[in-house]
């Protein structure tokens, strides 16, 4: 497995650990609202990571090594 496939990889995971983390934050009851902000957060820090994978993978895509 080449750096770039683990790279990919490697975001890929973070993505879905990040949207997990914050599908438990979002959906335990009984949590108070610094849970809740913390789950916000994860899901907006999961968009960003995939925003960054994808333009990661189409400037990766053309190169040659």
């Amino acid at each position: 497995m080449s750096l770039k496939h683990f790279h990919i990889a490697f975001v890929a995971i973070c993505v879905i650990s990040a949207w997990a983390f914050a599908a438990w934050c979002l959906a335990a009851p009984g949590l108070d609202s610094g849970l809740r902000g913390l789950g916000v957060v994860s899901f907006l820090g999961g968009v960003a990571l995939l925003v960054y994978g994808v333009r990661f993978y189409r400037k990766i895509k053309d190169l040659v090594l």
